[in-house]
């Protein structure tokens, strides 16, 4: 399956906040990271429309 430029665009914006958060993860406390996480969620949940948690199915024991 060929992705279209903005497809390609996604995938790269999404690997680059993985590698941030995953730097992020091992330089704060949990608690810090968890709330990094609740505002990342919200962002991308208010910019797409859709609600992550409904769309991957991942129920109270996500990450």
């Amino acid at each position: 399956m060929l992705l279209s430029t903005p497809d390609e665009d996604v995938l790269t914006a999404a690997d680059t906040l993985g590698k941030t958060l995953q730097t992020l993860q091992s330089e704060s406390t949990r608690s810090e990271f968890e709330s990094v996480l609740v505002e990342c969620t919200e962002a991308i949940n208010e910019a797409t429309g859709l609600e992550y948690g409904e769309v991957c199915d991942a129920g109270s024991d996500c990450c």
